[in-house]
């Protein structure tokens, strides 16, 4: 061991404490800080199967790899960061003792040409991470770039340390073979051994890149211990946490039903809470549940949750990264004032410290967190909020953030859970809002049309539409849920037709509820106000109860034609008392096409694009029947680019049907440009809301002369009606022609 061995390791092992001791206290602070959330037990268990969850995703980075350019570098570099730790602690001894090696390990061959493929590929997957970063650059693409608003210092940063520590897993290893401290095969050592031919024989050669590599870990431990809000670095520890604590417990994304309103670890009870102490949504950044303190630690900015934002891809306002990183930044800022117990109450008085000594309190708190504590956490400009209402209101609750991120990211819970306080605390919402809050608890729709015309969509059939009327007869297999946009816009009432004479034709022996059927609540649940979908969704399940009363939980079949009923009914209804076995209606028309019951006949020349709802695909993955219905048709099949699990909202979802749309492209239009471009025929969906705006949008390209005056928008049960009606008077024809020849 020589001065330079000594040298060197005398200031790695001095530094190394140093960086260790604040990267651990920083670790316990974090602990701290994300426990100021509210309680929430329902991440605890099962235990294995959210383990076995985490294995799969960041094993098999089946999250990651949604983006496939981005995905097998990723994986690389982050096994390169978990393994390569041996390299790195490996590198403690080796700046000492330049031959030294971890026992045992150091003498297999497969051990080296482990390290040897962690070294290589860390290096060449940050190489062309890096490459990505810079080719979406927002200099080059502005706001198309999904790393648009993200800190591109930390990026550089974490970008150039992985490369030095890459860099230096070979080095080291080059050098030792250059020392000839190992006799391994060419194939364990197949860069670091032709390198190291090309190297002095030097045991300080070996101890200086042992140094550096430890330097550039010593440095990053420093950096990030200091800067908590670096999610880039931070979510190589607390991902895995992030990813074990998901909501749903068997693997799947935080979507279809939203997240119920949380008091103090447990669902809040309307009838019993009590808005000065419970929590009502939230209105402080402490009113998030220590999971939702967890997704803000964790984002790292890939902005892949931008990149799909329908608001943020037509001009608006909203990023569901930037909102994500602007509630943990505000949140890290404050933490010093809640760490030392303060407190506002609603008026904004401080209820935390008070007493005697509370001035004294206050004073030793930083001046930063004081300051933050009195931003409010939805508010405008001029009230230095730290959520623009804009923001709030501009999403769509369609999802696509939070299929897309690869660390489970629950942005539309935490989106609602703000809305749910400005609607029922503030009452600061959009005014469009107002008539439909109105109409749904004065008429139990939207539209605020009469109950008693709940069955004018009747009127138009040649058969009678079975009506539930007390009691449900033994062979009625299903209720057909109607919906509102279904019974009262004259669009969606084609599609209810549609479904009915389908069911007709087929012989499914159903019934509708008529005019004892109400309103979801879905419309009000994603405004925020759940006080509503409470009323609403307790009183329907009062009725659908009575009227499946006797019937074992399997035969209490539902069928509905809007997406986002079909949505309320199967996923949150279950919370209230209402297990149903609840279907689509394209699952439905699909088994009924299987199962011969249907026979459709193709049409001459028909060219169709189908958009997936975001209720039914991204919500429910219900991807494949819709389509299997466009083929049952004998329509030529053009699917869009963004389709499936990528499909583009068409702007109606969370409430946004009913608010008016001023800032950046209308989002239906966006979507319509992307369907003609498809050069259709028709364009089909699944969902009535799909269909307004989708209709509206291509009554507005052909009044602009854009889109071809034959283009025009259908529900896939209106493409089945048409071909296995041309079915019937196929059959009808053959046999008055058989009849006049005999």
């Amino acid at each position: 061991m020589g001065a330079v061995q000594i040298t060197l390791g005398a200031i790695s092992v001095a530094l190394g404490v140093v960086a260790w001791s604040m990267f651990a206290m920083t670790i316990a602070r974090f602990v701290r800080i994300i426990r100021l959330g509210q309680p929430d037990g329902t991440r605890n268990g099962p235990a294995l199967a959210r383990l076995a969850t985490l294995v799969k995703e960041f094993a098999a980075h089946t999250r990651m790899n949604k983006f496939r350019n981005v995905g097998i570098w990723h994986w690389l570099v982050m096994w390169g960061f978990l393994l390569g730790s041996l390299a790195l602690f490996e590198a403690y001894g080796e700046v000492f003792v330049p031959t030294w090696g971890w026992p045992i390990l150091d003498h297999l061959a497969i051990y080296h040409f482990l390290m040897e493929v962690l070294g290589v590929g860390t290096v060449v997957g940050i190489l062309v991470l890096m490459a990505i970063r810079q080719a979406n650059h927002p200099r080059r693409a502005d706001r198309v770039s999904r790393f648009q608003g993200s800190n591109f210092a930390w990026a550089y940063f974490i970008e150039a340390v992985v490369l030095i520590e890459g860099i230096g897993i070979l080095g080291v290893r080059a050098a030792k073979a250059a020392l000839g401290v190992h006799e391994m095969p060419l194939w364990a050592e197949f860069v670091s051994g032709p390198v190291g031919s090309l190297l002095p024989a030097s045991e300080d050669l070996v101890s200086v890149f042992a140094f550096i590599k430890l330097m550039s870990a010593t440095v990053w431990l420093i950096v990030v211990a200091r800067t908590m809000t670096m999610g880039v670095a931070w979510h190589r520890f607390s991902a895995f946490f992030n990813i074990y604590f998901k909501r749903e417990d068997d693997g799947d994304v935080a979507l279809g039903g939203l997240k119920p309103m949380m008091s103090g670890g447990k669902p809040l009870d309307f009838e019993e809470a009590d808005p000065d102490t419970d929590v009502f949504g939230a209105g402080k950044v402490e009113d998030f549940s220590w999971k939702g303190w967890l997704d803000f630690t964790t984002c790292t900015e890939c902005g892949r949750c931008q990149s799909q934002c329908p608001a943020w891809n037509t001009g608006k306002p909203l990023s569901p990264k930037m909102l994500i990183t602007q509630l943990r930044d505000h949140a890290y800022t404050k933490a010093p004032y809640l760490l030392a117990g303060g407190s506002k109450d609603m008026a904004g008085d401080e209820v935390g410290i008070t007493g005697d000594g509370a001035e004294e309190k206050l004073g030793k708190i930083d001046a930063l967190a004081l300051a933050e504590a009195e931003r409010p956490l939805v508010g405008g400009p001029e009230e230095m909020g730290v959520i623009d209402p804009e923001v709030l209101w501009s999403c769509t609750s369609c999802g696509a953030c939070v299929e897309q991120c690869p660390v489970d990211i629950e942005h539309v819970d935490h989106i609602v859970d703000m809305r749910r306080y400005q609607v029922m605390i503030e009452s600061n919402f959009p005014t469009e809002l107002g008539g439909m809050f109105k109409n749904l608890e004065n008429k139990g729709n939207p539209w605020g049309q009469n109950a008693k015309d709940r069955l004018a969509w009747t009127e138009d059939l040649d058969f009678e539409v079975p009506v539930f009327d007390g009691e449900l007869a033994e062979d009625d297999e299903y209720l057909f849920w109607v919906g509102c946009a279904g019974a009262f816009e004259d669009r969606a009432k084609k599609t209810t037709q549609a479904v009915a004479e389908l069911l007709h034709m087929a012989g499914v022996k159903y019934k509708v509820l008529g005019p004892e059927e109400t309103c979801t609540g879905d419309p009000a649940r994603r405004a925020g106000n759940e006080f509503i979908f409470q009323m609403m969704a307790q009183q329907n399940v009062e009725v659908l109860n009575s009227v499946f009363e006797g019937r074992e939980p399997g035969k209490r079949k539902i069928v509905a034609t809007c997406a986002h009923c079909f949505n309320s009914l199967a996923n949150e209804y279950g919370e209230l008392g209402g297990d149903y076995e609840v279907v689509h209606h394209t699952q439905l028309l699909n088994k009924l096409v299987r199962e011969k019951r249907l026979t459709p006949v193709a049409p001459v020349a028909e060219d169709v694009t189908y958009h997936d709802p975001c209720f039914l695909g991204r919500h429910n993955k219900v991807y494949t029947p819709p389509r299997d219905l466009v083929g049952a048709a004998g329509a030529t099949f053009r699917e869009m680019p963004r389709h499936q699990e990528r499909s583009m909202c068409c702007g109606a979802g969370g409430a946004r049907m009913w608010m008016e749309e001023r800032i950046g492209k209308r989002i239906n239009l966006e979507r319509v440009d992307e369907a003609l471009g498809t050069a259709p025929s028709k364009i089909a969906t699944g969902c009535p809301f799909c269909k307004v705006m989708l209709s509206d949008g291509v009554t507005t390209r052909k009044s602009e002369q854009v889109a071809n005056e034959s283009v025009e928008v259908l529900d896939v049960a209106q493409l089945l009606l048409n071909a296995v009606k041309r079915g019937d008077e196929q059959k009808d024809g053959a046999a008055e022609a058989e009849t006049a020849t005999s």
